[in-house]
């Protein structure tokens, strides 16, 4: 009888700039956030956008890797097409992270 294999963290997808792209949390994308931040990704700082931003473009950037898919977007790019509420989505499933608000986050005037 063979070994049931575990079952794998099914893919979560987002929409970024029309496209929907896997994205995860696995180690690839914690090293990578690392490796651009400087620190870890246990340290979120969930006031700072960039930073927000920076581990969502690493999680996608790494899950992209072990689906097969191309993605070669740099941060700014992926910011550029990212909605606050993929972002939401993001962080919500994760639970208990705060969502996004950029008017409050930037002190963007209305």
């Amino acid at each position: 009888m063979a070994k049931k294999q575990p079952d794998k963290k099914p893919v979560t997808t987002l929409n970024v700039g029309g496209r929907k792209l896997p994205c995860r949390v696995t180690m690839g994308a914690m090293v990578r956030f690392k490796r651009a931040t400087g620190h870890e990704a246990s340290n979120l700082d969930t006031a700072d956008i960039e930073e927000m931003v920076t581990f969502v473009h690493c999680c996608v950037a790494s899950a992209c890797v072990a689906e097969k898919v191309d993605f070669d977007m740099t941060v700014e790019e992926f910011a550029d097409n990212l909605e606050p509420d993929a972002l939401n989505e993001f962080y919500g499933g994760m639970g208990g992270a705060e969502s996004v608000d950029p008017e409050k986050k930037t002190g963007n005037p209305q």
